[in-house]
């Protein structure tokens, strides 16, 4: 009981602190990939929290088609960093093998990213906000390159825009029928 008492509130502190930065590398590098504004005041925040950690990364690891690699890199071994710690915190002990597992963990978080956007930009569109809000300008950027194929699927019907909905169901299945597999040819625990 003692060793669950310490071991519990550790293994909270370590998925929070690095669930949360690496969500932020992510969508650095998502912002990137989706082309948004980099003066939006939010793209400002996400470069100036990552920016320390990436200078090093982009002394060996080039951009590739104005993308930030080292952005993505850098999630991965950090991704790595996180399971070896929860995998020492449970005594797993596999930590090379943490650098595998954060395939299929890192993909998860990719897939929550967009279902998170998605529904967020539904939410809001009921309410009808300011276009022009940079958050609003974000997300939309940000959801733009899954919803308009989809958007080209199922056009709006009487007004109604199904193609979130495709969008998001495309993303559960994805995230159903792509990470099991992943994580058993990676042997992850997690």
């Amino acid at each position: 009981m003692t060793d669950a008492y310490f071991t519990n509130p550790l293994i909270f502190l370590v998925k929070t602190l690095f669930g949360l930065y690496i969500t932020v590398v992510v969508i650095r590098f998502l912002l990137q990939w989706a082309r948004a504004d980099f003066y939006n005041p939010i793209s400002q925040f996400v470069v100036k929290v990552t920016s320390p950690a990436l200078r090093p990364l982009r002394k060996f690891i080039p951009g590739y088609g104005g993308i930030d690699l080292s952005a993505l890199v850098l999630a991965w071994l950090l991704k790595a960093l996180e399971l070896a710690l929860l995998s020492l915190l449970l005594g797993y002990g596999h930590f090379v093998a943490a650098l595998a597992w954060a395939i299929p963990a890192l993909l998860g978080l990719f897939i929550s990213i967009f279902l998170f956007a998605i529904l967020v930009r539904v939410i809001l569109s009921w309410v009808n906000p300011d276009p022009y809000n940079p958050a609003i300008e974000l997300l939309n950027r940000l959801t733009d390159p899954i919803l308009i194929p989809a958007q080209r699927m199922i056009p709006p019907i009487s007004g109604i825009d199904l193609s979130p909905m495709l969008a998001m169901i495309g993303l559960v299945l994805t995230d159903m029928l792509l990470l099991p597999p992943l994580r058993w040819l990676t042997g992850s625990p997690f």
